[in-house]
């Protein structure tokens, strides 16, 4: 599979696009808008397991895809709006570092992904399977900071979860990745979202709250600035 193929083309178009939502996450100030495009790069992320099932000849990334869509681009972002408008949460993302710096963070961290991934991987595997690591690392990285630089208890989980979806775009890049292991990394999709709940729930009960920079204020330590 070579550069110019469609097949080539559209799996680099739906990688592409789930780090491209990975910026937008960051770039949104509003929680609402966060849950909006973290619907989106499920559904981009399912497209992209379902192109790899029918260019790859596996049929369990299928299985993925559907489990993908249905757990990240509905039931998880139908489930977040659910607590937001029940308990009249803060929509603000409330950063911890500003849009403008986490998005100059977010292309460094891009750029490291591509120099570690591409030499490492040089004569060891097709040229989309490279690449397609190269932007799951990038996710990852990218659910990182957000995780790091989002006080807001949801913005945090959201980016974990976010992070999951670049651990979900390498597994699928990968030709020959047992079933077993898709369907497990997709459970774990159900796993995080519950912890996130408790979580959430468990902020919000005690203080009132979901900036999280108020628990180092019951810790008695000062917020970071």
């Amino acid at each position: 599979m070579s550069f110019g193929t469609p097949a080539y083309d559209v799996a680099h178009l739906l990688g592409g696009g789930v780090l491209l939502l990975s910026f937008v996450l960051l770039y949104q100030r509003r929680i609402d808008a966060v849950i909006n495009a973290f619907a989106v790069q499920g559904a981009l992320l399912a497209a992209a397991a379902a192109w790899q099932g029918y260019i790859q000849g596996a049929a369990g990334l299928y299985v993925t895809a559907v489990i993908a869509v249905v757990a990240k681009a509905v039931l998880i972002p139908l489930a977040l709006r659910h607590v937001l408008g029940r308990f009249g949460l803060q929509r603000a993302v409330e950063p911890a570092l500003g849009v403008g710096p986490s998005l100059l963070a977010a292309v460094a961290l891009v750029g490291l992904s591509v120099l570690v991934v591409l030499p490492i991987t040089a004569g060891q595997a097709q040229a989309l399977t490279r690449e397609d690591l190269a932007l799951a690392l990038s996710v990852v990285l990218l659910g990182m900071l957000m995780m790091i630089t989002r006080r807001n208890a949801i913005s945090q989980v959201i980016g974990l979860m976010s992070l999951e979806n670049g651990l979900i775009l390498g597994a699928v890049a990968v030709t020959g990745m047992p079933l077993v292991v898709e369907l497990s990394t997709a459970a774990l999709v159900l796993m995080v979202a519950v912890v996130g709940g408790v979580v959430v729930f468990q902020i919000r009960g005690r203080l009132e709250t979901l900036d999280t920079s108020f628990l180092h204020r019951a810790r008695g330590e000062e917020p970071p600035a």
